[in-house]
């Protein structure tokens, strides 16, 4: 390990609060917090100058398609990792359905070893799920580095789909962990298409995947996951019918989360950007955005994500129907959410507590998500007076741009640090898009998942 880090004079996002002081690192973990600050360099120690910034914890994504392996045009292991920790992310956990799709244990141990050689962050797997492979899902149970289960109930990008009751019933009733499901209604999408397949305004994206289309997968899924006392999360929740369903219903067994652009896009910026704003399931109406918003703050929704799924331009610019769903956000999630922040439609702690404690607590993430004595140094000094508006050429995702083009946002992270390493600078240069300090496969683990 490193000789260690003091972090001096910032704003502390405590689990009890935010003070002022100073926060020591050694060997990767934190070592001292003191809320009063004092804490005195010793020899070899790297002294970080926190004046005026917020120390939060890192914050984690678990919800991204980093491509790889099959499409590095848009995405791999070390371009998704970057840009990561220029946001802020020091754990990411990312989906199957790559090329080949990871469903079975060869293809996530290639994935764990390809990320040990490409990342800057900490990472983890989810093994997709298929109507045949329930001995490869038992396979990975308890494997460090694999985080749980991927269901595609409903069509998306990608082959994985696993929507008839008897397939369903078979995993949730012969596997443990955690299943992850994208909760739309198959058999409701096909009926639909004859009606749609002549459309080609983007608007009729989610008239065609409804939110009965959603609600009905998300009843299915939960009935399973309690007919078979197995743990349940729900992903990338679009609408308010659900967030109110679930509210009353999801028991104990049950979480789920929210990305970013469903709490921040609504119908008309959908018509603005065109099919920079087209994913599954489709950004909805104003309406479900403040439900969504609600159910947040009251606690039915668990964490925030941002479904981190990068398509070039190229690729997009074919336009709708027929160009791919999804667009990319892992390092303009904390940024953008400290802005909802700033605006005053949170706080900064509730951001920490949906960033970074609540993906910890639903994955069961070990010594991650809160500052805390001896968890792990996984820490971001954030700016919270400084606004800076991003362009696409400000990414480091490798397709180049962002939907928040155009927007200026607060909270940047001036320093991303993990395991105690600084892997992410915006000081040096002075640029929005700032420095990746440390080489592929220098820092970041897989995650251990209790």
């Amino acid at each position: 390990m490193e000789n260690g880090l003091v972090i001096q004079n910032s704003m502390m996002v405590l689990p009890h609060g935010i003070v002022e002081g100073d926060l020591r690192v050694t060997d990767g973990l934190i070592k001292t917090i003191a809320p009063q600050g004092g804490l005195q360099p010793r020899v070899g120690e790297l002294v970080i100058d926190g004046t005026g910034l917020h120390l939060l914890p890192g914050a984690i994504d678990p919800h991204v398609h980093f491509r790889d392996p099959g499409h590095p045009e848009k995405e791999d292991l070390e371009s998704g990792s970057r840009a990561a920790a220029a946001g802020g992310i020091t754990s990411f956990l990312d989906m199957p359905n790559t090329l080949p799709n990871a469903t079975n244990r060869t293809a996530l141990e290639a994935k764990i070893a390809s990320a040990s050689k490409k990342a800057v962050t900490h990472h983890g797997f989810f093994i997709g799920a298929t109507t045949n492979n329930v001995p490869d899902l038992q396979s990975v149970e308890g494997m460090d580095g694999v985080c749980g289960i991927k269901i595609f109930m409903g069509s998306s990008t990608g082959d994985l789909l696993v929507h008839e009751q008897k397939h369903l019933e078979n995993i949730f009733a012969n596997t443990g962990g955690i299943i992850a499901t994208h909760a739309e209604d198959e058999n409701r999408l096909q009926s639909r298409i004859p009606e749609f397949e002549h459309r080609t305004d983007i608007a009729a994206h989610a008239e065609y995947r409804d939110i009965e289309c959603a609600l009905l997968a998300t009843k299915r899924a939960s009935a399973l996951a309690k007919d078979h006392d197995h743990r349940l999360h729900i992903v990338h929740l679009t609408s308010g019918a659900e967030a109110d369903w679930l509210a009353s219903n999801k028991g104990e067994l049950i979480t789920t989360e929210v990305c970013t652009q469903h709490l921040t896009f609504d119908q008309d910026d959908v018509e603005e950007l065109g099919v920079r704003a087209l994913m599954n399931p489709p950004i909805r109406y104003s309406e479900d955005k403040e439900k969504l918003w609600e159910r947040l703050k009251d606690g039915t929704i668990d964490c925030i994500v941002t479904d981190h799924a990068p398509h070039t331009l190229q690729s997009k610019s074919i336009g709708f129907p027929k160009a791919p769903a999804g667009m990319p956000g892992v390092e303009t999630s904390l940024p953008l959410m400290l802005t909802h922040a700033m605006d005053g439609k949170c706080t900064v702690s509730d951001v920490v507590r949906w960033m970074c404690a609540g993906p910890a607590k639903v994955y069961g993430i070990k010594n991650k998500g809160s500052l805390i004595e001896g968890f792990d140094a996984d820490l971001t000094l954030v700016d919270l007076e400084t606004s800076r508006t991003i362009q696409d050429s400000d990414t480091w995702t490798r397709v180049g741009w962002t939907p928040y083009a155009g927007r200026s946002l607060t909270g940047w992270p001036m320093y991303t640090i993990v395991d105690g390493k600084v892997v992410h600078s915006r000081v040096r240069n002075g640029e929005l898009r700032g420095d990746i300090v440390a080489t592929p496969g220098s820092a970041g683990r897989p995650l251990i998942f209790e």
